[in-house]
């Protein structure tokens, strides 16, 4: 698990020196494809949802958690937030996350969560951990570049 909170921890440090322009930020692409606000905000549901999913793993197990990714970033209008608020939002989660991670009850990374819309898809705390930093690294360069 050391691993993935130092690799959670230089993907915020990474993040957080990208030095674009408000209409950088906000530019769609096309418009059904995110901008890369509305991308920082797909990462803070992802955040969201998987700081649920570690927390509840340390009590519950098999339990179904998944979410409407397209639905919930058009629902919660990231496109209209200030990028700084996004920016430290998500920051804020991820280092809630690393805390959980880095306290995580050893005997609990085995515990499954299902975390698929369609059929069961059991994964363990280790594995959604390092799920969510792939993941997340995959979103990223998109901002990035």
């Amino acid at each position: 698990m050391l691993k993935v909170i130092q690799e959670i921890n230089d993907v915020i440090d990474d993040v957080l020196k990208v030095s674009l322009q408000p209409d950088e930020w906000a530019f769609k692409p096309l418009p059904e494809k995110w901008s890369k606000k509305e991308i920082i905000g797909h990462l803070i549901d992802s955040a969201t949802i998987n700081l649920q999913r570690f927390v509840r793993c340390t009590f519950e197990e098999n339990f179904k958690l998944t979410y409407q990714q397209v639905e919930w970033v058009e629902t919660q209008k990231y496109q209209l937030a200030d990028v700084n608020d996004l920016l430290q939002l998500w920051r804020l989660l991820n280092k809630q996350i690393i805390r959980v991670l880095a306290n995580y009850p050893p005997d609990r990374l085995s515990a499954q969560c299902d975390n698929d819309k369609t059929m069961v898809s059991l994964h363990s705390v280790e594995w959604l951990a390092k799920d969510y930093v792939v993941h997340m690294k995959h979103h990223l360069q998109q901002v990035i570049n």
